[in-house]
């Protein structure tokens, strides 16, 4: 099997590149060229994807670049060997220089995968290492691979109880999770202690830990960059740590978990179950998990929900009744009702997957009622008099009520945990639901008048901004949707735009939507007009990257900016921050949350807001053209 993935035209033993990026280029291009990929560019995003979450530049000269993507068209590898190194990022700060890029199939099956798991563990041994760096021709790499295959690893299982228990996974589940198991192993029964590893790779969990084994160990290591199953450790001691350090810390993981120095693992259904080294996170970062694992869940409901009540106004008749606009015929009354109601899950929903996030899902229904009060605006005024007026607390609520809700339960819990065992079956079906619900309420309509003044000064300001004020926020949320392209700075800045839709400004919307689309247009301006300033890889790529930009994926500009981030990144800054200026200068509205030039009909001034994106592409293009270097 492993000669059917790694062939002989997937071998380079004089890789030129210079840099991480340049490898990884070059690497790809090997195996594009055998045929080996649907789409170059795809796999390319995939590869540098898996690069964002931690490098794949192990110890001694190693580096395995991996991913598992539809863009490959069958499980392949690339042996690539740089006789001078390159600086890979790698664990031991030293240079790389043997590089296996794995191509795993999106559909590839466990017999696939787990050759290409057993691939990376080879290279520990370093006798295998030594010869690959001494190779003269693309038939002994095979020789040596083929040769040592026999020894391709499989995770014991002692007979009895084993003192020590892992648990090894790394995002992809491909290379990093078999490696770390392997080490730990190796390690393992070099110091005479019995061990078990559980991986939780690519075709799922291996080797599960059994309830008796955890109750008989001395100590669990949980080497992990992706979440594991950890309520299972409640009152164990537990060593949460990298995958990497699996790999390269073995011996001193093994140390501590038969000392006993590792703390006590107390499961309370916070982050700690789905972050395994949550004890190296800071609270900034924890904060923002929790804050993005709410926007994710509500942006489906804003994106529907808006492109339909966009719709209903683009199908609908103004001139029968103006002050219905939008509901005047059959068809846009009902497209802007399901809209309606789709938007109206926003808030809820936020604060819901946040509180969720914290406190596991007893924090569901704690967090989803403190979100739709804050939405509702419901104070404690208005609770006993139908009367009075309300002001719904709006996107700022609902954050405050997922986070109160979320550590609300977690302090249920903590208290809740003096009951006696037998009452344990009522906790998460009656006590946590009842005082957790209840007690938001009562928190939420206390807070909502605060919430709800701030939200009408908020409405009010933006309302009344005009001139110059109107144009600097259209170039500050224009430039931060390309600054990281949709990390944290982009997210911001299109959260703040949906969530002013809900406050009827509509401006800042279309500012947001131009800054983003700019990225991936200036580019392919760029690759279209400075040829010469591109490989052919790059201008193929380009090519996409009209689509990408039309569409509003500022996602597609992300090959390009982490190739050349210093001249790509600034130079897409300027262009969205020209663009967002422009699209207030204009006074472009925009009543959908996303869509590209597909909801275009629905935009106020469309023709001048078209004119603010060409503008803000070409300054990026024409500068991007200018400062990149000619390639020879």
């Amino acid at each position: 099997m492993l000669d059917k993935m790694l062939t002989l035209d997937c071998i380079k033993l004089d890789l030129k590149g210079t840099n991480k990026s340049e490898i990884i280029d070059e690497m790809i291009d090997v195996l594009d060229k055998a045929g080996k990929l649907n789409s170059r560019e795809e796999y390319k995003k995939a590869i540098l994807a898996r690069e964002e979450q931690s490098s794949t530049g192990l110890e001694e000269g190693i580096a395995i670049p991996h991913a598992k993507t539809s863009a490959v068209k069958v499980p392949s590898i690339a042996f690539g060997l740089s006789n001078s190194g390159v600086d890979y990022n790698s664990l031991d700060g030293e240079p790389s220089k043997l590089f296996f890029m794995i191509a795993a199939p999106a559909n590839a099956s466990d017999t696939h995968i787990e050759v290409l798991s057993q691939l990376t563990v080879l290279l520990l041994d370093d006798d295998i290492r030594e010869r690959l760096l001494d190779v003269k021709s693309k038939e002994e790499v095979l020789e040596i691979l083929m040769a040592d295959k026999k020894e391709e690893i499989e995770i014991n299982q002692d007979s009895e109880f084993p003192k020590v228990l892992a648990v090894t996974a790394c995002p992809t589940g491909i290379a990093h999770t078999y490696m770390a198991a392997d080490a730990l192993k190796k390690k393992a029964q070099e110091m005479g202690v019995s061990i078990k590893i559980e991986t939780n790779g690519s075709t799922g969990i291996k080797n599960p830990l059994t309830k008796e084994e955890i109750d008989n160990a001395v100590g669990i290591i949980v080497a992990a960059d992706k979440n594991v199953e950890m309520a299972r450790f409640d009152g164990k001691k537990v060593i949460q740590t990298k995958v990497a350090n699996g790999i390269h810390k073995a011996e001193e993981l093994i140390t501590k978990a038969m000392n006993g120095e590792a703390p006590i693992f107390q499961y309370v259904g916070n982050d700690k179950n789905e972050t395994t080294n949550s004890e190296e996170e800071s609270i900034g970062r924890q904060i923002y998990k929790h804050l993005m694992s709410g926007v994710s869940h509500m942006l489906p409901f804003v994106i529907g929900g808006g492109i339909l009540i966009a719709l209903a106004f683009l199908l609908d008749d103004y001139s029968i009744n103006p002050s219905n606009f939008g509901a005047n015929t059959p068809l846009a009354a009902l497209l802007k009702t399901i809209g309606g109601t789709a938007f109206g899950f926003m808030l809820p929903v936020l604060a819901g997957y946040i509180a969720m996030s914290i406190a596991d899902r007893p924090g569901l229904a704690v967090g989803v009622v403190g979100g739709m009060l804050a939405n509702l605006g419901i104070t404690y005024q208005s609770a006993f008099d139908s009367s009075i007026s309300v002001v719904s607390g709006g996107f700022l609520g609902a954050l405050f009520a997922g986070f109160v809700g979320g550590y609300l339960v977690l302090g249920l819990k903590k208290i809740f945990d003096k009951l006696p065992q037998s009452l344990d079956g009522l906790k998460p079906t009656l006590l946590y639901p009842f005082f957790g619900i209840g007690l938001i309420g009562i928190i939420m309509i206390f807070v909502n008048p605060f919430f709800g003044q701030i939200n009408t000064v908020i409405t009010d300001f933006l309302n009344t901004m005009g001139g110059t004020s109107k144009i600097l926020l259209g170039l500050i949320l224009g430039g931060m949707m390309a600054i990281d392209m949709g990390g944290p700075f982009n997210k911001a800045a299109y959260v703040f735009g949906t969530a002013s839709l809900t406050t009827g400004n509509t401006e800042i919307m279309a500012a947001v939507m131009a800054g983003g689309m700019v990225p991936p247009l200036g580019i392919a301006l760029a690759t279209t007009f400075f040829k010469n300033k591109f490989t052919k890889s790059e201008k193929s790529a380009g090519k996409v990257c009209y689509v990408m930009g039309l569409s509003f994926i500022t996602e597609g500009a992300i090959p390009f900016a982490a190739a050349d981030p210093i001249r790509v990144i600034p130079t897409c800054v300027i262009g969205s921050a020209v663009a967002g200026g422009l699209s207030m200068l204009f006074g472009a509205q925009l009543p959908a949350p996303h869509g590209g030039i597909f909801v275009f009909p629905v935009v106020t001034n469309p023709m001048m807001y078209l004119l603010a994106i060409l503008i803000g592409s070409i300054v990026t293009g024409f500068i991007l053209g200018i400062v990149k270097k000619t390639i020879k």
